[in-house]
């Protein structure tokens, strides 16, 4: 059994000082206001928040930061240098940048991790002795971070989209096929979920599963989260009506896609009914809003399908920063920056994103909240830093930074300790990793 002592504790309409949260067996059993710390209690100070959920993540995508800035382009150029990097990659090197990545998750909060998983196969196509060896390597990376995992293994079978019909794939995507729904179902039952992994299913887009193939994928997620990109970008959007007729939005809702279980990610570009109908079906939409404005993909209409039924939760995607409390203030931030007005979000409904929303958007409803019964996920956040002293605690959500996580409690185990995680540097560990993939590029 061990006892924390938060100065400050997030316990769901804001953070309340002097607050003693009792863990066994990993398990919140108690949480109760204390104006001071008892002999035997760990002191965290600052304020405490359920841990973070990442709701959707491209863990190899992180080789990628700082080095795709001097050429401008759009996200069509920039996802030829993704493609790069995803063909130099075997279950070891994998292993090794994911390993890194999502111990820099942890450094930043990240409790729990929605890996939106597509690169399956060995370069030129084919299989590993085992399968799912890649998706194994993520499962191991995992354990070895320190955080829990949503394994959400992607069916991609197309190389593209355009109003003639879908394209072939290319010489790096054969990488991410198993040839149609039906083998990907296959080889996606051949996952085990286990301790601290789960698992859940994506379709990676309209322009990579035609639309005959989406039910399959949907009757083999039944049960478990269901992911999807969605109108990322309008050249999508294009693509599929001028094939289908009909929207990708639509497309999904017709094919019985969009639902309580589903989650959207992006929904960048969007009408007013598409928002309705996401909204009233109560999928989920994952923004992601530094890598949409990385990629130059635009600005999704977030408060307005809030406000129509969506839960909305946060993933740091490609990885162009690992802060998910920036990713929080970005959504704020932007929502701004397009009407005009400031509070948009309140800090509560931040919060709420962040932690509770974004836990069930990965199949995890025991977690992201102070509470008897909850995991023991915490993310202790310091106030005397220089971005932070000097705040509201109630607003150290708008303020607060990756840098100023200094405790993070998984499962009731400490991962991160005054800012140190238990693999050790980090920065090295990212370092080892990512440079080797860029040799002779």
């Amino acid at each position: 059994m061990t006892t924390w002592w938060c100065e400050y504790a997030e316990l769901g309409s804001g953070p309340l000082p002097g607050v003693r949260v009792v863990e066994d067996a990993g398990r919140i059993l108690a949480v109760d206001r204390a104006p001071a710390p008892l002999p035997g209690d760990t002191r965290l100070s600052g304020v405490v928040f359920p841990g973070f959920a990442n709701a959707h993540s491209h863990a190899f995508h992180r080789a990628l930061r700082g080095r795709t800035h001097d050429r401008g382009g759009t996200f069509w150029t920039w996802r030829k240098q993704m493609y790069a990097v995803a063909d130099r990659l075997d279950p070891d090197r994998y292993l090794a940048l994911a390993r890194a990545t999502y111990a820099e998750m942890a450094l930043a909060g990240v409790t729990c991790v929605g890996e939106f998983h597509y690169l399956h196969h060995p370069p030129g196509g084919g299989s590993y002795a085992d399968p799912n060896a890649m998706g194994e390597a993520l499962v191991q990376a995992a354990v070895e971070a320190g955080i829990r995992l949503t394994l959400l293994d992607a069916c991609y079978l197309a190389g593209g989209l355009e109003g003639t019909g879908h394209l072939p794939l290319d010489a790096v995507q054969v990488r991410f096929s198993d040839g149609d729904a039906h083998a990907w179902a296959e080889r996606f039952e051949l996952l085990r979920a286990r301790p601290g992994v789960q698992l859940g299913a994506a379709v990676h887009s309209v322009r990579a599963v035609p639309a005959e193939q989406l039910p399959v994928v949907a009757r083999a997620a039944a049960g478990r989260p269901l992911h999807a990109h969605l109108s990322e970008q309008p050249a999508e959007n294009e693509a599929c009506s001028a094939y289908y007729g009909s929207s990708p939005t639509r497309l999904l809702e017709e094919r019985g896609l969009l639902g309580p279980a589903t989650t959207v990610v992006h929904a960048t570009h969007l009408t007013g009914d598409e928002i309705t109908a996401i909204g009233g079906s109560g999928t989920t939409v994952c923004a992601c809003p530094s890598t949409e404005a990385d990629l130059a993909d635009g600005v999704g209409a977030f408060r307005w399908l809030r406000d129509a039924g969506s839960p909305l939760c946060l993933g740091s995607d490609q990885h162009a920063a690992t802060d998910l409390l920036a990713e929080a203030r970005l959504l704020e931030g932007h929502e701004r920056l397009i009407t005009g007005e400031r509070g948009r979000f309140r800090p509560a409904e931040l919060v709420g994103a962040l932690t509770v929303d974004g836990s069930r958007a990965l199949g995890w409803p025991d977690a992201g909240r102070l509470a008897p019964g909850m995991r023991a996920d915490l993310a202790a956040v310091r106030l005397d830093t220089p971005r932070t002293a000097g705040c509201a605690p109630g607003q150290a959500v708008m303020v607060a930074t990756a840098a100023d996580v200094h405790t993070v409690v998984v499962d009731g185990r400490v991962v991160v300790s005054e800012g140190r995680h238990v693999l050790g540097d980090v920065g090295r560990l990212l370092t080892d990793a990512i440079n080797p993939l860029w040799e002779g590029a």
